[in-house]
């Protein structure tokens, strides 16, 4: 074929203008996902100011490549959702509260393939959420990254601030978006109750690790556990999981005390039944050979509780603080007679690490093989729309872990 001058010309013109012109705009690849049925807009319960939560409906944007879109199935009401329901302590209003929560993967962004220990993830997989990154800034985890937990700016589900293009923060809603940084776990072969329960049974293994570092818990321990709401009873059928023979539960309501016998308890004393300390220490004795408890875990949120139990610990003993997530006051201690004298081993114990997650769930499994029947600690289930509902049922402490469901949710699975 011959080409004039001319139209070498024009077909280097053409060429150049073609490698000048600006590339096509990149469309994001799309997600993994199937027919999920995913709406445009869902909801979710804000609270907006203290004492007040409102259901409202956001638009439901798409997921980026490093995120995860889950369908909420359930959210357990926590300790800490109340003590921000009532004073909003984090300044966290306007929020979406709810994290111990789960439910089932509707979307996975391209670029994620696996959760936290390394199992495929897919649509469909049932999924529970620990916590997430925390920055580059924080000391603590820079030079120990085994207290990440410890971190000020610690982040976790269901209490993070709201946002612009991102509501669904939290697990009292419809749809929750796991962002980049965060850890998570596939979870399929664990029924909707014990995934509930993982949060919560985090709060526990942690407590008992803690515990452990005192090389005081063992086979003979006389364990006491002081404070039998939800951690406290899950503290119970953890130890009792762990192995420990003989725990004494503690506590002020026979009903709690009586569900502490089927979590593992083998002694139960109400304090109520007790003029005094002294009485309520002798108590104590009168099970533990006169000496008292070799080890315990403090689960209340009050100081007097606080300041009884070193009473009821022998020479020698130690004590694991739980209970005080929030600051519930002082409490009064005799360092001479209660620590120096009894060389008391004093440990605390704060939320938990995300690798303390699979330590949970099989607890949690191990605990309904041996018979501990873990899933009756839920005691009410209420729908969202009748959150608000759910909430005072927990404040007025009827019942022990108190769970809001999504009526709306449908699994992917025919």
């Amino acid at each position: 074929m011959n080409f004039s001058d001319n139209d070498i010309e024009r077909i280097v013109r053409e060429t150049l203008a073609k490698m000048a012109a600006p590339a096509p705009a990149s469309v994001p690849s799309p997600t993994r996902t199937a027919s999920t049925g995913i709406p445009p807009q869902a909801r979710a319960a804000v609270l907006v100011q203290k004492e007040r939560l409102e259901l409202r409906e956001f638009p439901l944007r798409p997921i980026r490549p490093d995120e995860i879109l889950v369908r909420v199935e359930a959210c357990g009401i926590c300790g800490t959702d109340i003590h921000c329901f009532k004073a909003d302590p984090f300044n966290l209003c306007p929020v979406v509260l709810g994290h111990e929560g789960t439910g089932e993967v509707v979307q996975v962004g391209e670029k994620i393939r696996m959760d936290s220990v390394g199992k495929p993830v897919k649509v469909g997989d049932k999924i529970v959420t620990s916590t997430m990154e925390t920055s580059e800034e924080c000391m603590i985890a820079k030079y120990n990254p085994a207290k990440a937990n410890l971190c000020d700016d610690l982040r976790i589900y269901g209490l993070l601030p709201d946002e612009p293009d991102n509501h669904f923060n939290g697990y009292f809603g419809e749809y929750l978006i796991i962002r980049p940084g965060s850890s998570f776990f596939v979870v399929n072969d664990m029924s909707l109750d014990l995934r509930v329960l993982i949060e919560p049974a985090a709060v526990a293994a942690h407590a008992l690790e803690r515990a452990k570092r005192t090389n005081l818990i063992n086979f003979r321990s006389r364990v006491i556990v002081q404070g039998c709401g939800p951690i406290g009873l899950m503290m119970i059928a953890i130890v009792r999981t762990y192995g420990v023979n003989n725990i004494i539960a503690i506590d002020g309501n026979n009903e709690r005390l009586a569900l502490a016998k089927t979590m593992g308890a083998d002694y139960t004393i109400n304090f109520r039944d007790h003029a005094n300390r002294d009485s309520l220490v002798d108590a104590v004795r009168a099970v533990t050979k006169g000496l008292g408890a070799h080890f315990a875990f403090q689960v209340t949120g009050v100081p007097q509780a606080a300041s009884n139990l070193w009473k009821m610990v022998r020479r020698g003993g130690g004590i694991c603080e739980v209970g005080f997530f929030v600051d519930g006051g002082e409490c009064s201690i005799n360092p001479h007679e209660d620590i120096c004298k009894k060389e008391i081993m004093l440990v605390g114990s704060w939320a938990y690490n995300s690798w303390e997650y699979p330590n949970a769930y099989h607890f949690l499994q191990r605990a309904a093989r041996i018979g501990i029947p873990i899933e009756t600690l839920i005691t009410h289930r209420f729908p969202l729309d009748r959150i608000a509902e759910a909430f005072q049922t927990n404040i007025r402490q009827e019942g022990i872990k108190i769970v809001v469901t999504n009526p709306a949710f449908q699994s992917v699975h025919p």
